[in-house]
């Protein structure tokens, strides 16, 4: 096979991911613009296209409340999600300590168990002191479920860096923590920031723990509201249709803000690890 027809293979795959996935969103918009409780007929431009899907969306859903509860969520568990992570690939990836190898494995055992087996003691444990029905409970379950990618995502990006560099701040009289926050994570931001962003979809995504956690509708994410939105109008296309793209309207604004550096961060960890 010539490069020539690599490179055509590799475009014609790239131009049918792109398709699989635009199509669909491209229905999507096409049948919240329809009138609410019409029929859509496919993939089609509406008649008479109207917004009137989305208002009414919006006032039957409160989705102002929701997305509000779901970014709070968010941006909590983001910074704390962070700091947490890189304390942890910090230390596994620069310090030697009794049981380190034992201690990293275990963690990892964290991206193989699934989450939902955890839900129901942890409901139980929250509800034990009291913080079921607080956005602080779906913040801290959201923090220790993110930690075991976020330690291994960390540590290997520690582990790609130079060691020279942190050699010279030691000799430079650099304790631990200067060059944790001096050295080492400027040199990290694109994965800082890759990770970040990675945190931001997942706690906005999350519907489960959502839905356990807090049982209060007045305390609903945007996912959870929409998924009993769903159950009152399931029959209503455009409605319904409306309704997902106010839900994910954020995480897509906030994924082509940080288009780049989740790119870059990407890249780096392809090139480094």
């Amino acid at each position: 096979m010539t490069r020539r027809t690599e490179n055509l293979a590799g475009r014609a795959l790239m131009a049918a991911f792109c398709l699989a996935v635009l199509v669909p969103f491209a229905g999507i918009v096409l049948a919240a613009l329809h009138p609410p409780g019409s029929v859509v007929p496919g993939l089609s431009w509406p008649q008479h296209p109207t917004l009137e899907s989305f208002t009414r969306a919006w006032s039957d859903a409160g989705f102002g409340g929701l997305l509000r509860n779901s970014a709070v969520i968010a941006l909590g568990v983001v910074p704390l999600a962070l700091v947490c992570a890189s304390l942890a690939g910090y230390a596994f990836a620069t310090m030697t300590f009794r049981g380190r190898k034992v201690l990293f494995g275990f963690l990892m055992l964290g991206l193989a168990l699934p989450y939902e087996a955890a839900v129901v003691p942890l409901y139980y444990d929250l509800r034990a002191i009291g913080l079921t029905d607080t956005p602080l409970a779906l913040i801290l379950a959201l923090t220790g479920l993110f930690m075991p990618f976020g330690a291994f995502w960390m540590r290997e990006q520690f582990l790609a860096l130079p060691k020279e560099m942190t050699e010279a701040a030691s000799i430079d009289g650099a304790g631990s923590w200067t060059v944790l926050w001096r050295v080492l994570l400027p040199c990290s931001r694109p994965a800082l920031i890759t990770l970040g962003l990675l945190y931001f979809l997942w706690a906005w995504n999350q519907f489960l723990l959502s839905l356990i956690l807090i049982q209060n509708p007045a305390g609903r994410t945007a996912p959870a509201g929409l998924g009993f939105f769903v159950g009152a109008h399931n029959i209503d296309v455009p409605l319904l249709s409306a309704a997902t793209l106010i839900v994910i309207g954020p995480v897509v604004a906030v994924y082509l803000f940080f288009q780049r550096h989740f790119i870059a961060g990407m890249l780096a960890g392809a090139v480094k690890g």
